[in-house]
């Protein structure tokens, strides 16, 4: 019997549970008020400490936390090293200090919010951890009836679990006093700029020092495409090429901005262009 491919689940709209970690009362109340203006978020719990805070996830199994990283008996990080993967949820860091955001970044935090913050940097590191707390929830659903089809095709053999991808599809930027984790399909492209790569992401551009070679290694090549000595594009943004003067090319993205194909990259970009039509 020939099994369909598996289609993507519509998201859910599950209301999601939220806890709160911080040792200064004053704090987990200004987060507790913004929550509450949201429809979609019920606090579940809050706690003042590392161990009160690995507890209260074990006991309440909160889809997001909002976690502080300084706090009196373990900090947040240790709080969630107690934790069994299966049992993280989507953490968004609340703290005062910036140089804990790499740490944040390498234990998968989906933003890194410094105090003090306002209002609409608040809603835009909750509106992350609504998209993450829902993209775990399809990836899993997806996941058990790949599983459930992948086991009727070989007769019932239950198949082996999946393997996590372990390559990382988020770029960590410090830009104007702010820590960003950009995913990688946020980018539109990027360009050199003296000993920095700038990151253009949708009309806005957020600064990273640098070097092209080291960051082209770490980019997926099936998504980003070098162009010129000093442009990288993400694939799913190209439109078209553009002739220019002299035999040349530009690379017209979505939005419309031209970028300079280079004579050594004409070659792989048409191809490219070629295979999505």
């Amino acid at each position: 019997m020939k099994m369909n491919s598996v289609s993507p689940l519509p998201v859910s709209t599950t209301r999601i549970r939220a806890i709160i970690v911080d040792d200064e009362p004053t704090a987990r109340r200004g987060v507790r008020l913004l929550l509450e203006r949201d429809g979609g978020v019920d606090i579940v719990g809050e706690a003042a400490g590392g161990v009160e805070a690995a507890d209260l996830i074990r006991r309440e199994k909160p889809d997001l936390a909002f976690l502080d990283v300084q706090m009196p008996g373990g900090d947040g990080f240790e709080a969630l090293a107690k934790l069994e993967p299966a049992e993280t949820p989507a953490v968004v860091f609340v703290t005062a200090y910036d140089e804990h955001a790499l740490r944040a970044f390498e234990v998968s935090a989906v933003d890194y919010l410094l105090k003090p913050y306002d209002d609409a940097r608040f809603a835009a590191a909750l509106q992350r951890g609504k998209d993450e707390v829902r993209r775990r929830g399809a990836d899993n659903v997806n996941s058990r009836l790949t599983q459930l089809l992948t086991m009727l095709q070989q007769g019932g053999e239950r198949p082996a679990p999946p393997k996590e991808d372990a390559s990382g599809d988020r770029i960590l930027i410090k830009s104007s006093g702010e820590i960003f984790f950009l995913k990688a399909e946020e980018i539109d492209w990027i360009e050199a700029e003296g000993d920095y790569m700038k990151f253009h992401v949708g009309g806005r551009a957020h600064l990273m020092r640098e070097t092209m070679a080291r960051l082209e290694a770490r980019l997926d090549p099936k998504r980003f495409i070098r162009i010129h000595r000093s442009t990288i594009v993400n694939v799913d943004r190209l439109r078209k090429l553009s002739p220019s003067f002299a035999g040349e090319y530009a690379v017209v993205l979505q939005d419309g901005t031209k970028l300079k194909l280079s004579r050594g990259y004409h070659e792989r970009i048409a191809t490219l262009m070629k295979e999505s039509l």
